[in-house]
């Protein structure tokens, strides 16, 4: 099935502020969308932007099926349009919704709907160092009913967001030692909606503690690091960077992935081993512990300046010129095409 067009009569764009956007609040003059009826997806679509309507039994109210993306797209001094690793983020929206008896999405629907989208709301991608689109793509579930049961119909729907830095500066950090994101067995590895709801109450009182994320910890024991707030986490431990293996607790990263990549290409050692609370601590105590990061599509990367485990702070300061900074350089780089890609990770919009 092609996609139907319904271009928006005037754009919102001059009412925007570029130079002082905070994230995710303002979005595009179009949206994709895209409904699953009587087992298969139906009538693709890009409309103007505008709110939805659901029945107040829609199962995503009820049930949490609900599953999410987060993109980015890039604009070159040429004004070409570049995704970065769009096929990652299909495959894993598809994993999420599996995991949560949701139907996959069809490939050429995301791609054709991606780059129609991308093309039509063009003028909102910005150029410049820091400037992106943020593309959400998600899936909810639509059927009317409260009966405890997967829903049979769904919405998938991409909106876009003109974006700046996720964070300035630096951040602090308290180590979860009673709360968990995730447990074996769970759905930790899948973007689902419930996932980050369940972060906000844990977060709330780190933040009242004077901290801006938490470190999260495995639900077991929580003597091994996981997640850092939204993101992956990544450490620097005598020259050996270390960031813990994926499992069915924590998110396969796409921006994590690049980061090893990039490392490895440039020959800085990377361990994705486990890593304890106790072998950070002593990092700490004894001035091992170089740095300390976070990583993510928003964020990109996210330096840590120091964390809070039972009462007590520990600093680990700036690092001027050092493994974060290179590495969120030569990513950026790559993604707004100022530099080669080795890898094939960009995706050129065609005009």
């Amino acid at each position: 099935m092609s996609i139907s067009v319904q271009k928006i009569e005037e754009s919102r764009i001059n009412q925007v502020d570029f130079e002082n956007l905070t994230f995710g609040n303002i979005f595009t003059d179009h949206m994709f969308v895209c409904d699953y009826e009587d087992g298969a997806w139906n009538n693709p679509r890009i409309t103007p932007y505008a709110p939805i309507t659901l029945d107040p039994s829609a199962k995503v109210f009820h049930y949490g099926q609900a599953v999410f993306e987060g993109m980015k797209a890039y604009k070159d001094d040429k004004d070409d349009v570049y995704l970065f690793r769009p096929e990652d983020n299909h495959k894993r929206i598809n994993i999420s919704a599996a995991r949560l008896a949701m139907p996959e999405f069809p490939k050429d629907f995301f791609f054709e709907g991606l780059e129609k989208l991308m093309a039509m709301d063009e003028k909102w991608i910005m150029k410049g160092e820091g400037n992106s689109l943020y593309i959400r793509p998600f899936v909810i579930a639509t059927e009317s009913g409260v009966s405890a049961s997967p829903s049979t119909s769904y919405k998938f729907m991409i909106i876009c967001s003109p974006a700046q830095a996720y964070y300035s500066g630096s951040v602090k950090v308290l180590i979860a030692e009673k709360f968990s994101r995730s447990a074996d067995g769970g759905v930790g590895f899948a973007k689902a909606a419930g996932n980050y709801a369940g972060q906000f109450y844990p977060t709330s009182l780190a933040v009242q503690e004077g901290y801006q994320q938490v470190i999260w910890t495995d639900a077991s024991s929580h003597e091994y690091l996981e997640e850092a707030g939204t993101m992956n986490v990544f450490v620097k431990i005598n020259g050996e960077l270390i960031t813990a293996p994926t499992s069915d607790r924590i998110l396969d990263g796409i921006t994590r992935k690049s980061l090893i990549a990039l490392a490895e290409a440039e020959g800085i050692p990377v361990s994705i081993r486990s890593i304890t609370v106790k072998e950070l601590v002593e990092a700490a105590e004894q001035g091992s512990l170089q740095e300390m990061f976070g990583s993510g599509t928003a964020a990109v990367i996210s330096p840590i300046s120091g964390f809070g485990y039972k009462g007590k702070d520990y600093e680990i300061g700036t690092v001027e010129n050092g493994t974060a900074e290179f590495l969120k350089k030569r990513l950026t780089s790559l993604q707004q095409n100022l530099s080669s890609d080795p890898f094939n990770w960009r995706h050129k919009i065609p005009k």
